[in-house]
């Protein structure tokens, strides 16, 4: 590997979302009127974002890495599942050079979280606070998840070799 070797990955991610009493988004719990369906902990920002990790060091995704169909991973916080994937791209030689996620979401608004979301982000892949950014928009009230149905999120990554 080179200095010029870089990796660019694209993550997406989608859930349902239904009554509850909070989700957790980039890591950070966040108490609302919802809560997300899925099998893991539902982290779209996370899940997103493990792809995106994933695809830039042609490791599959995260449904091959951690299938929905295996009990082992019911419930599991998404955070475990990104220290993992963090471990297969330090194993190829590559970190993090900056990531970029956008939440998609009528609701929560997670605007007051964001700075916390990147910390969080920031620590599991084990790089300065600054390369990490987060935001999030809404879908202006179209489609499910402007009906508040459900959740998106996209991620992309740019690794380059580790020192």
């Amino acid at each position: 590997m080179n200095a010029f070797s870089l990796r660019i990955g694209h993550g997406f991610d989608a859930h349902r979302i239904e009554a509850g009493e909070g989700v957790t988004l980039g890591g950070v719990w966040i108490e609302c009127k919802y809560r997300i369906i899925a099998h893991s902990d539902g982290d779209a920002m996370i899940h997103a974002l493990c792809d995106a990790l994933l695809g830039a060091i042609g490791g599959g995704d995260i449904g091959k890495l951690f299938p929905d169909t295996d009990a082992q991973f019911k419930g599991i916080n998404s955070r475990e599942l990104l220290k993992e994937v963090m471990s297969r791209v330090k194993a190829k030689g590559f970190a993090v050079v900056n990531a970029d996620l956008t939440l998609i979401a009528q609701v929560p608004r997670v605007s007051p979280y964001t700075q916390a979301m990147q910390a969080v982000l920031a620590q599991d892949m084990s790089v300065s606070v600054d390369v990490v950014n987060v935001k999030a928009t809404t879908n202006e009230g179209m489609g499910h998840i402007g009906r508040k149905e459900g959740i998106a999120a996209h991620a992309v990554v740019l690794l380059g070799p580790a020192s």
